[in-house]
């Protein structure tokens, strides 16, 4: 029990800073011992009297941390980092003491890892997806930040059980989501499947238990299976002179699960629980053993992957395949040379390691490809959940390799199009793609690209990106251009409108437009109105932001002229506000979307459309996907109805097709108050009818009570809202 843990703190700490310095001399024996005893020092002094939820010391968490970061054979300033790397957010340490007493690379590696503490965020949402949007800006400038992030991760997560179960659940599904996927980026392949199973245990813990007691059970008969194959590998290698190391693998428990997941499969058809792995000197002779084994069992179509030829974007390299071996079994081998076992087990840490202050250079640049396009995305979604979302579709994301006409080879996403190809070359072909020629024949964009695929982008001038593109696109790079280009644009268009519209109503009204765009009235007027400039003041004109009426009104000199036209403003939003009121936003003519046709006590939101105001949408309308492209275009709305009026809702009721069932449905709504004004009957080959009616309602309670009166006829099967997309 937790309370147990509490009363009962371990009296030693799993690693102490002399187990820590033995570890780091193995590696490095030019490491500084005294710099290292300092951090200990002032790390020890700073959390001093201050305990974990387990009722652990809290150095015992800095010390953990640094712990891991020996185990990936970190340099001396990594280590330092990880001891002092809670001291600047939960001590009354300074970022200028940590730099005065260990260097600006030290301060630089804590005041990357360390959250931001001190700005108020609207939910834990966005607060996290700003601690990510800055840790990714960091781990850019120095890639050793996120290997002490991840030290920290996981060793919060090997401590996760002093937590309660809401914390331990809103943790684990975090670091699911991005830090697991992250390790594997950075291809640590031990530390993304401890992270995933310690996941496993805390959000699904009867599966991860049921999975630990199964594999136990099978486990010594899987090993005795598996010894037998490695004893007929070792003894052919020997036969064909082949020099390597033989081991089993044990597959982690959240893979097992996955599998069984993905597949819909009980855990006794999971076949490879126990892969094994052939690690030899070259590469000639990784292909000269997947032969070999190819020659002794029989391949599985479909499980071979050279990840030699072809890396994975995080350098991995490695021959996969899986074979019926003895007894009918599916057996998985994974064949690398020894120094491609060191880069998969310490993945980029391993690849840096010699590179001065953790910065990736120019070659290695191109392989990260990935790690720059974190920081593209960063600059171009200004929306942190749109930030994050894209973050971990990428990080989620199964990958493909497709080759361009000159044999580079391009990672994409699985699902992926031309479209997506077109725009990881250059953003310039994307914006002007028409089409791909996809191993030499033309197709359309919306093709779906595979492995192996030679892709050749074809262009045109003319070409320009639509919206229609982000149905398509898979890519968050891809998606993050496209609307970049529409924002542009629609801002170009925007500023025409708006200065059509002004113009016309200037000419109205006896005004010079030309006297008037050169005067400072519009730039007081766009100050006034929040805007840094008469351009953005037309801009806003175009796009329903403001309205017309709004700058005429502060334009002429006339006062009784003035308040006539602020009472017949007054009066259109009156009449087209529908009731709804807009938050931090005034003066603009307001409609109901017709896609959804919300009702008071509906969630609403409103968009801000171009020359047609604001229109308001049901949170659940299906265009709502669409709209979210363009986040600054909606505008948080509630409703304020000050008196009755009613609002057409569609609704479906599906009957038993007898004779009267219409009447007497429509007599169920007449009785609930309301007014049926449009009507559809069709008929089903199953003796069903479905009447489509347009119903007029104050509001969702009155609609409720719609469907109580509705559902009591006998003969109605369902009845249920509808929305038109």
């Amino acid at each position: 029990m937790d309370s147990q843990i509490v009363k009962q703190p371990p009296v030693s700490p799993a690693a102490s800073i002399d187990d820590i310095i033995r570890k780091i001399q193995a590696y490095n024996p030019q490491a500084s011992v005294d710099v290292l005893r300092r951090a200990y020092d002032v790390s020890a002094k700073a959390h001093e009297g201050q305990t974990r939820q387990s009722g652990e010391p809290y150095l015992f968490h800095p010390l953990a941390v640094a712990a891991i970061l020996t185990d990936l054979k970190m340099d001396v300033p990594s280590i330092v980092a990880g001891l002092l790397h809670d001291t600047i957010e939960d001590t009354l340490v300074s970022r200028e003491s940590i730099e005065q007493e260990f260097g600006p690379d030290v301060m630089r590696l804590v005041d990357g890892v360390t959250k931001i503490g001190k700005i108020r965020f609207k939910s834990y949402e966005e607060k996290q997806a700003e601690n990510f949007r800055k840790m990714i800006l960091s781990m850019a400038e120095d890639i050793r930040v996120i290997l002490i992030k991840l030290a920290d991760r996981l060793h919060n997560m090997r401590t996760l059980g002093a937590l309660k179960e809401p914390k331990q659940q809103r943790i684990a599904r975090e670091t699911l989501e991005i830090y697991a996927p992250l390790a594997n980026r950075l291809g640590i392949g031990w530390m993304k499947n401890e992270l995933e199973d310690l996941c496993l245990r805390y959000l699904k813990p009867e599966a991860y238990n049921s999975l630990v007691a199964k594999v136990a059970t099978q486990l010594a008969e899987r090993e005795r299976y598996v010894h037998s194959v490695i004893d007929t590998v070792k003894a052919t290698m020997e036969q064909y002179g082949f020099t390597a190391r033989v081991l089993g693998r044990p597959k982690h428990f959240y893979g097992i699960y996955s599998k069984m997941e993905r597949r819909e499969i009980a855990f006794e058809e999971v076949y490879d629980l126990i892969g094994i792995r052939i690690i030899t000197d070259t590469k000639i002779a990784c292909y000269g053993i997947l032969g070999m084994i190819h020659s002794l069992w029989k391949p599985v179509p479909g499980r071979f992957k050279d990840y030699i030829g072809v890396p994975k974007s995080n350098l991995y390299q490695s021959l996969h395949t899986t074979v019926i071996g003895p007894q009918g079994e599916h057996v998985e081998f994974q064949i690398r040379t020894e120094e491609m076992n060191r880069v998969a087990e310490e993945g980029i840490a391993a690849h840096w390691r010699y590179k001065e202050h953790g910065q990736i250079d120019e070659k290695d640049s191109k392989l990260f490809s990935w790690l720059r396009q974190l920081v593209e995305w960063q600059q171009d979604l200004t929306d942190n959940r749109q930030f994050l979302n894209s973050i971990k579709m990428d990080l989620f994301s199964d990958v493909i390799y497709v080759f361009t006409p000159k044999g580079d080879v391009i990672e994409l996403v699985k699902g992926s199009t031309p479209i997506d190809m077109a725009y990881a070359v250059h953003t310039e072909i994307g914006n002007r793609c028409t089409g791909a020629k996809i191993n030499g024949k033309i197709a359309p964009l919306k093709s779906l690209l595979k492995s192996g695929d030679t892709v050749e982008i074809v262009t045109s001038p003319s070409q320009v990106p639509t919206k229609d593109w982000l149905k398509i696109a898979k890519t968050p790079k891809a998606k993050a251009r496209i609307k970049h280009w529409i924002n542009i644009e629609e801002r170009k268009q925007s500023l025409e409108i708006g200065k059509r519209l002004l113009e016309r109503e200037l000419r109205r009204h006896h005004l010079s437009p030309a006297e008037v765009f050169k005067s400072e009235a519009l730039v007081k007027i766009a100050s006034d109105s929040g805007l840094s400039s008469s351009e953005d003041l037309l801009i806003a004109l175009g796009y329903g932001r403001v309205s017309l009426n709004h700058v005429i009104n502060r334009l002429l000199p006339e006062p009784a002229l003035k308040e006539g036209l602020k009472d017949k403003l007054l009066t259109s939003i009156g009449r087209q506000g529908q009731g709804v009121t807009i938050k931090g936003v005034n003066d603009i003519m307001i409609t109901l979307a017709k896609c959804c046709n919300p009702v008071p006590g509906d969630k609403i939101l409103g968009f801000i459309t171009r020359g047609r105001g604001l229109s308001i949408h049901a949170v659940d309308c299906p265009n709502i996907d669409e709209l979210d492209y363009d986040r600054d275009r909606l505008v948080e709305v509630d409703w304020d109805v000050k008196q009755a009026a009613t609002h057409p809702v569609k609704i479906s009721v599906v009957t038993m097709d007898r004779p009267g069932m219409l009447a007497k449905t429509s007599a169920a709504i007449t009785a609930a108050e309301a007014n049926i004004s449009h009507a559809e009957i069709t008929t089903t080959d199953d003796k069903k009818a479905v009447f489509n009616f347009v119903v007029d309602v104050l509001d969702t309670a009155h609609l409720a009570k719609v469907f109580k009166q509705i559902e009591r006829v006998e003969g109605v099967i369902q009845t249920r809202r509808t929305r038109r997309g």
